[in-house]
């Protein structure tokens, strides 16, 4: 892989050039239709980039092109979008150059029709590919090149890349070094890290975002820029903030962590009959202050009672990441946490990239190159967030439990915070989601009927929970992540600072007005613009 070295070279060569290279194209009228769109822009590339219309042509995918539907469903994580009723994009777009992404905003802007940005397609609500608008689709998935160098401890990742890419490039080079980042492999590096960044070191070495130390972004006026370039307030923004507001980032460079040769895992499964109540309560007390190199994160689920058949319980699944051998780790949960009863029979000794594939559900043993795939199977989806600040009382988790049951579909995952996060400013990046934390609840709800009947049960079952935790979770406001896109909290339809405010506040906490100044200062006529992005 190419250096690190040889790749500022190269950066500061193209920003040597002057900016006339990129000539600034008239207004047209906007395209009417799909083949009018194709055709304005395989016109607008070829100004911009000076490329052949033969190579311009392999980049660009309207509806009527063979392989459109591909390339479209490809990258859509959640089947709730794939329907005949939802709005398709004009154009396809999938840029295998920075000068492309620099000529689809300018072409984009030209004719002010709104570019949704892909790295992924985890976007929860599908907001990187959607739109109730004419609007054309980025794609991402070509920029995915990985460049790790031990020597710096250091990495360069472009925006398409998955976390598992990253991942793979990393153990390839080294078996104590890693990345503070999430636990799906085929999530898109632009999103994840733009939005915070969040995984099972986060108390050891807090998120994605923290690690940041350069990136690239192309701005309104298709400029490409570093961090130099785009000065700190943007890069600020950009970590944790979202990038797709903001312009289009292309790459990360980031500090890798250290990790041990050996990490331990385990996942210990208990029962309301097995005193659940008990060990979650212990488990909200514990956390904060337990062992930096220990994160658990529990799932809480409604299951048939395999002793009352017919019925129902909830299941608590204590899922860990160690970082240090199993030996030490069963000290530390005798020591904080005896209740759960951890044996060393219990726990799993792995490396840490492998430790990456037991979270996602992966058998021991399953070859590093799984990290590589970057195929999903997704079924129709909802899910929301929360964050918790005093821990739920025992008589609270009883009348959850009974919820839970009563619903009989939606669960929760609870991640534990502490450590290293009551230490990090709220200010330090756009994530401004630390001290004063002890989880975050991710509300989980998945189904596989198709149908508008269908949608609207599975919605209200997860709407329903997420309204009966309300007296139990952050408040003034109520907070959110990011990441966890959800649509209820509020909608963008204009743009405007009223709009952004419901859910900017509920996202950014007390950084959002920042973020509002950052986006005005440089995308002042909106033209980064979705369902939920920063308000001028």
């Amino acid at each position: 892989m190419e250096s690190l070295i040889t790749h500022c070279l190269l950066c500061l060569l193209f920003f040597s050039c002057p900016w006339n290279s990129f000539a600034q194209v008239s207004s047209p009228s906007p395209p009417s239709s799909p083949s009018s769109t194709y055709n304005y822009f395989l016109h607008c590339f070829k100004n911009q980039t000076n490329e052949k219309e033969a190579s311009v042509s392999t980049i660009l995918y309207s509806p009527i092109s063979h392989d459109f539907p591909s390339i479209l469903n490809s990258y859509i994580r959640n089947q709730r979008f794939t329907s005949l009723a939802t709005r398709k994009p004009l154009l396809i777009i999938t840029p295998t150059t920075k000068p492309h992404i620099s000529a689809a905003v300018i072409c984009s802007k030209s004719i002010n029709i709104q570019i949704k940005i892909r790295s992924g397609g985890h976007d929860y609500e599908g907001i990187s590919y959607i739109s109730d608008r004419p609007f054309v689709i980025l794609d991402m998935f070509n920029l995915r090149r990985v460049s790790v160098d031990i020597p710096s401890q250091t990495a360069y990742v472009e925006a398409g890349a998955t976390l598992g890419e990253l991942y793979y490039g990393i153990w390839n080079k080294s078996k104590v070094h890693g990345f503070p980042a999430g636990v799906c492999p085929t999530v898109g590096i632009g999103g994840h890290v733009s939005g915070g960044g969040y995984g099972s070191m986060l108390r050891k070495y807090g998120l994605s975002v923290d690690h940041v130390i350069d990136a690239e972004i192309v701005d309104v006026n298709g400029r490409i820029l570093d961090r130099k370039g785009m000065g700190e307030d943007l890069f600020w923004a950009i970590r944790g903030g979202g990038g797709a507001s903001f312009g289009v980032v292309v790459s990360f460079t980031v500090n890798l962590v250290a990790v041990p040769e050996t990490v331990s895992v385990f996942s210990i499964q208990r029962f309301l009959k097995d005193n659940a109540t008990d060990l979650v309560y212990k488990w909200q007390t514990v956390m904060q202050d337990i062992d930096n190199d220990l994160f658990i994160r529990l799932l809480l689920q409604p299951v048939t009672d395999e002793k009352n058949k017919g019925k129902k319980t909830v299941r608590v699944t204590f899922i860990s990441l160690f970082l240090g051998d199993s030996d030490r780790l069963v000290s530390v949960m005798n020591a904080a946490f005896p209740e759960l009863g951890v044996k060393k029979s219990d726990c799993q000794e792995m490396g840490w990239a492998e430790s990456v594939l037991f979270w996602s559900n992966y058998d021991n043993g399953t070859p590093m190159e799984v990290m590589l795939n970057r195929t999903y199977d997704s079924g129709y989806l909802k899910r929301k967030s929360d964050y918790v600040q005093d821990p739920i009382s025992k008589e609270g988790l009883e009348l959850l439990w009974k919820k839970l049951v009563k619903l009989g579909k939606p669960g929760l995952v609870f991640n534990s915070y502490g450590g290293i996060m009551k230490k990090i400013p709220a200010s330090a990046t756009a994530f401004p989601h630390r001290a004063g934390n002890l989880y975050k609840i991710q509300y989980s709800i998945t189904w596989h009927e198709a149908g508008e009947a269908a949608e609207s049960k599975y919605l209200g079952l997860i709407r329903e929970l997420y309204s009966f935790m309300t007296p139990y979770v952050s408040k003034n406001p109520r907070g959110t992540f990011l990441n966890y896109r959800d649509l209820d909290i509020g909608v963008s339809h204009n743009g405007m600072y009223a709009d952004g405010k419901v859910y900017g506040e509920k996202y950014f906490m007390g950084n959002f007005n920042r973020l509002v100044k950052v986006k005005s200062m440089v995308d002042p006529h909106n033209f980064f613009r979705n369902e939920q992005s920063i308000p001028i």
